[in-house]
């Protein structure tokens, strides 16, 4: 556990910390396979393009899309539909969401710093409670700059006035908070939902002894 004598603010990441995905399970509603689902979501993260989703506004993401369907021909309408219905592609994860209302209570100051493109972000935030914990953030697509590029931590610092040693970050991708310690941000990169309970846990016991 990082000491956090000095820490004021944590920062958290969405997907895969404060939200669970379920795009294969999606993709498999949809009428695929499991093999197809995998083939067909991982060929569409992994693409560059995706990074280009995570830039977009309203409006842009239709560019995208089609860029997708020249790309992959035969698997652009099953990409289409998904970015379209991204609103059944998240879980919360309620437990996580406790532990940071406890945080918040315990008078840590919380940010939100996430890729994220603007429809999915309000599809997949808009009533998620951990919302109102949260004193600012930024999102991908209100600075057109993406992690683990060091611009977005530094615009983060900037706008909140944030001493980059009294901020712990929580991140899902090891080159993420690489990119974070980068900027003099501690961060923890959280390989699981259970283990991230457990190292909020700690985070709320050592504050309440």
């Amino acid at each position: 556990m990082i000491d956090m004598t000095n820490i004021k603010n944590i920062i958290f990441d969405i997907g895969s910390v404060l939200l669970e995905y379920r795009w294969e399970d999606m993709l498999m509603d949809h009428g695929l396979s499991r093999e197809d689902a995998i083939k067909i979501g991982t060929a569409m993260f992994t693409d560059p393009l995706w990074s280009g989703m995570d830039l977009s506004s309203t409006g842009e993401e239709q560019a995208i899309i089609e860029s997708y369907h020249r790309k992959y021909p035969e698997y652009g309408d099953t990409i289409e539909w998904f970015i379209n219905h991204c609103e059944y592609m998240h879980v919360p994860r309620e437990d996580v969401w406790e532990r940071v209302h406890q945080l918040k209570g315990l008078g840590y100051t919380l940010y939100l710093l996430s890729n994220y493109p603007e429809t999915m972000f309000h599809k997949h935030t808009d009533n998620a409670p951990f919302i109102a914990d949260m004193s600012g953030g930024i999102i991908s697509f209100q600075v057109k700059q993406i992690k683990p590029n060091a611009e977005i931590y530094q615009s983060l610092l900037r706008k909140y006035d944030l001493v980059a040693d009294e901020c712990l970050f929580f991140d899902d991708r090891a080159d993420n908070t690489e990119g974070a310690r980068k900027q003099g941000i501690h961060a923890i990169t959280v390989t699981s939902r259970q283990f991230l309970v457990d190292e909020l846990d700690k985070i709320i016991a050592a504050k309440n002894s």
